[in-house]
């Protein structure tokens, strides 16, 4: 297998899908692109994610009509890789493989930011099945809020967001909480008669987190009419408030204000959820405090592995 120098690799692997793009190392030219299922070695096992990165990088090579062969440098910015063990026994099965002569692995808000910022600077937010902040600043310190987790954190993500409503549906079931529209609402979604047949649905082999995490489309639905869904929806808009807000307090970022740059489902697909945040993020920012002075929507993070692939080569 050739070695070509001339080439990158970008790949953003999260609990849903992997995404992988073949670019050129000179300019900006995005040569090919892959995907497969689900990259995150924590959440997906790191069997699988392997598995699907490769497949990912070889859909990438396809789609560029070349052969495959080791590139001068890949970046893999995968969700539950923001650790020292899970990035370093990943860069050692792509370094087996022969993907790249250099690898670079980091946690997926890494690329969020890399491709919202030149300097690589600001704060990155992620909201889908789980959530994360990560931060940067001028002077290349690094520090991350949430991420622990569906069990032990992923405040204000789509996971939580239909947990805390599908708990609120059953306590209204028990007559012990307030009578809530999301009671009905997860009965028709789910094809569910009674509240009793809830406990088979969710409980289902079928019923995975990340479909799961996709329920909290029915709590956004009801936010408007429904003082249950609407308090849910605040209290997770006021978690990720915090979560960056703890981020540019740690970095000390510049109170004149900084990068923030957002991806996710749950933020770029309910955009009535984003301003929810932005209001409360900025209504909880006292005056000397650093605030956003740019907020920017990241629609396809690999672009940052990209980017960072090209720093890593060069």
């Amino acid at each position: 297998m050739a070695e070509h120098q001339e080439f990158v690799i970008g790949v953003d692997g999260g609990g849903t899908k992997t995404a992988a793009w073949l670019a050129s190392l000179v300019d900006d030219t995005i040569l090919g692109r892959g995907q497969a299922g689900p990259g995150n070695p924590r959440a997906a096992g790191f069997e699988v994610a392997q598995a699907n990165i490769a497949a990912a990088v070889a859909a990438a090579f396809d789609d560029a009509k070349l052969s495959r062969q080791a590139v001068a440098a890949a970046c893999f910015g995968l969700a539950g890789a923001g650790r020292e063990v899970e990035q370093q026994l990943i860069a050692d099965w792509a370094l087996g493989r022969r993907i790249a002569k250099k690898v670079r692995v980091c946690g997926d808000a890494e690329l969020i930011l890399a491709a919202a910022s030149p300097e690589n600077c600001g704060v990155a937010l992620i909201a889908g099945t789980g959530s994360l902040a990560w931060g940067r600043n001028q002077a290349g310190e690094t520090t991350r809020c949430g991420g622990w987790g569906y069990l032990l954190g992923d405040e204000g993500s789509g996971y939580a967001i239909a947990l805390a409503g599908l708990r609120a549906a059953m306590r209204a079931a028990d007559g012990r909480g307030p009578t809530t529209g999301l009671l009905p609402a997860f009965l028709r979604e789910l094809g569910a008669a009674t509240a009793p047949e809830l406990i088979g649905k969710v409980y289902s082999p079928e019923m995975t987190r990340e479909r799961l995490a996709g329920l909290a489309s029915v709590v956004f639905e009801y936010r408007s009419t429904d003082e249950v869904a609407q308090r849910i929806v605040a209290d997770a808009a006021g978690e990720l408030a915090a979560m960056v807000k703890t981020v540019a307090t740690e970095l000390k970022l510049p109170p004149q204000g900084y990068m923030l740059a957002i991806s996710g489902g749950v933020l770029l697909n309910q955009l009535n959820y984003l301003e929810q945040f932005l209001f409360t993020l900025w209504a909880h920012t006292h005056s000397g405090e650093s605030q956003p002075a740019r907020c920017v929507k990241v629609e396809e993070p690999v672009r940052g592995a990209v980017a960072l692939a090209r720093l890593l080569a060069r």
